[in-house]
């Protein structure tokens, strides 16, 4: 299918922000737009950082939301499959075409369950995550009913306070009833610390993150000892990857904001002292912005507000300038100070979102841009599937 057939009878401005190849000032807005080349650089470093560690990555599409972008993610960082935290997200990206998806959650409501074991039949892989007992029997008679094989992993909860066992003792039990139970594979272990992951300073986190190894280690070890082995030992996000992935233990990578980076993540610290959005990781993602009203000197009004991002990790960053700031929003508007009243009516700001991941859901298409040019429009794939 070509590019025209692609976006027949959508119209800009009506059904969608941009179509390939108009100009870059030409865009609709409020949008999302992706600076390609920075999106390509990111990917492709981070994929190398993970064959040098000698572990894989398997992308978080929780974050991005995106067939595209995932398949981005394996053809040019080399990624293995996805995570993603809702069952509808993991039907998104296996129906297109990606053939290992990890919802690295529990499913317990038994619709869910039931619709989870359907998913290999797509010819993805499936791995759901498990911390209880009673979830391994009806997961079992899913997939028992549906003639697949939904793998497990053991989620140990190693600091985020959320999901998961916390002794080695309860992650043998788990392992070995999983690895008793009929339409079940024991695939290993699920240990993501997701507490440190914005702290800023890199001792803090890398003191969080020591514990969190050690844990694993333990019931990696407990786990050998009972003759179950590991295949997927996961964790790791954009704050603590070289941790995880120098630990000798850990042999699965889940980041997932490295890719496209926001103002909260960008802020972190490296081990040399430098926020990592100026160096390590480039902004690839922006809120494209028009200013739609000047009427006070020092005060420009534009057109991204609530509904536009997610503000719960702080306002966006107006993106190279230091002249103006983002500094309050409505439902429908953005309060942009202009002390020097440089802004004119529908000048486009690109803002850096201070959390992608929810921003990312409540827009349908990335607009990818390159030279100046509108190269690509990408629907959000999974927007909304919060279930």
């Amino acid at each position: 299918m070509n590019i025209k057939e692609s976006f027949a009878g959508l119209e800009v401005g009506y059904d969608i922000p941009a179509l390939p190849g108009m100009d870059e000032a030409d865009i609709q807005t409020p949008c999302l737009v992706l600076d390609l080349d920075a999106l390509e650089r990111n990917v492709a470093k981070m994929g190398r950082f993970a064959r040098e560690m000698g572990v894989r990555h398997r992308v978080h599409g929780k974050m991005h939301k995106s067939v595209d972008v995932a398949l981005l993610q394996e053809r040019l960082g080399g990624s293995v499959g996805v995570c993603c935290q809702k069952v509808s997200e993991a039907e998104v990206f296996a129906r297109g075409g990606i053939k290992d998806v990890l919802v690295s959650n529990q499913v317990r409501d038994l619709a869910k369950i039931d619709r989870l074991a359907r998913l290999p039949k797509l010819g993805a892989r499936t791995i759901c995550c498990v911390d209880d007992l009673a979830n391994v029997a009806d997961l079992s008679a899913a997939a028992v009913t549906h003639g697949t094989v939904i793998e497990c992993l053991v989620e140990i909860d190693c600091g985020a306070g959320r999901c998961g066992v916390t002794s080695t003792a309860t992650v043998v039990e788990l392992g070995q009833a999983i690895a008793c139970a009929k339409g079940l594979k024991f695939a290993g272990i699920q240990a993501y610390q997701g507490a440190m992951q914005h702290m800023d300073k890199y001792e803090d986190r890398e003191a969080k993150i020591a514990v969190a190894v050690a844990m694993v280690r333990d019931a990696v070890e407990g786990l050998k000892a009972v003759g179950l082995e590991c295949d997927i030992v996961g964790g790791g996000g954009t704050g603590s990857y070289y941790f995880e992935g120098n630990s000798g233990v850990y042999n699965e990578l889940q980041c997932g904001s490295y890719a496209f980076m926001d103002a909260d993540y960008g802020r972190i610290l490296d081990k040399n002292g430098n926020r990592i959005d100026r160096g390590e990781w480039e902004n690839a993602l922006f809120i494209l912005t028009s200013v739609m009203s000047h009427t006070k000197p020092d005060r420009a009004i534009c057109d991204a507000g609530l509904k536009a991002q997610s503000v719960d990790s702080g306002l966006p960053v107006i993106f190279g300038r230091d002249d103006v700031k983002y500094i309050k929003c409505s439902d429908e508007h953005g309060v942009i100070d202009d002390p020097q009243g440089v802004l004119k009516v529908n000048d486009k700001l690109k803002l850096v979102p201070g959390h992608c991941d929810p921003t990312c859901n409540v827009h349908d298409w990335y607009v990818g841009v390159r030279g100046g040019k509108v190269e690509v429009v990408w629907p959000v794939s999974a927007r909304g599937k919060a279930y």
